[in-house]
């Protein structure tokens, strides 16, 4: 089974910078988007094969998240049950019958860190509702998780340590959850591969000179490590800020 996730930055302006046709050459199982910035009405996209499920922001042009799978899912939930974190639609729960499929958009912390306390909520409340899923039956979960878990995953991690994305806070809350039996699939298979990432900042010509971060993740279940076939990083693939990621899987 093939997956990809893409932070598209709005949809909207992505289809007009090639999303169709990369949507359509990889062929995916399910594809997962995220930063829609769009709300009910506002676009209208349908693939053949494909069945779609929204989740918009209640403020307009504001993040939202977006699933086309082939596959009919047995159950759809949106959000985590919990209005606070919910109405800005940043959580979509596809039940299939062997496992669950979840896109996430992580709020960004933002400059001045001045939403890094709502960040740790968030967080603790987003592991929790992994866990209780991952109790039921495995978790894949894929999005913008808006942090560069290890050195390893940006360019400058000297200088962007304090910033929002790298802080210990938000490095922390990806290390619990991925302590509470999870897996990063591009780290499970490429421990030590360097340079390869998947946002890079509009400004200073960072995506010429690859001056990036690797934030948006492929997660699973650690009861289904075994079964990752391969995991990818599109960086060739324009549109957006970020690039796609994808997953194979044998589940």
């Amino acid at each position: 089974m093939k997956l990809v996730s893409w932070n598209v930055n709005g949809i909207r302006a992505c289809m007009q910078k090639g999303f169709e046709d990369f949507f359509k050459s990889i062929d995916a199982d399910i594809f997962c988007i995220q930063e829609t910035k769009c709300q009910p009405g506002q676009v209208d996209i349908n693939f053949e094969g494909y069945k779609s499920y929204w989740n918009s922001a209640e403020k307009k042009g504001y993040s939202g998240t977006a699933i086309f799978s082939k596959i009919e899912p047995i159950n759809v939930s949106y959000g985590i049950g919990i209005e606070e974190h919910d109405k800005e639609g940043r959580v979509i729960t596809l039940e299939f019958e062997n496992f669950y499929v979840v896109t996430i958009y992580t709020p960004n912390s933002k400059r001045e860190l001045e939403r890094l306390d709502y960040r740790q909520i968030w967080e603790d409340e987003i592991r929790k509702y992994l866990k209780r899923l991952d109790s039921n039956k495995p978790v894949i979960m894929c999005g913008d998780l808006n942090v560069a878990h290890k050195e390893i995953d940006l360019k400058n991690p000297a200088t962007n340590h304090h910033n929002a994305g790298f802080t210990d806070e938000e490095r922390n809350k990806m290390t619990a959850l991925l302590d509470e039996g999870f897996i990063d699939t591009y780290r499970y298979l490429y421990p030590d591969k360097e340079g390869v990432y998947s946002w890079w900042s509009y400004m200073r010509q960072s995506r010429d000179k690859n001056i990036g971060w690797r934030i948006d993740y492929f997660i699973v279940s650690d009861s289904v490590k075994n079964k990752i076939k391969d995991a990818n990083i599109y960086t060739e693939i324009l549109g957006s800020d970020h690039c796609p990621i994808g997953l194979e899987i044998d589940i």
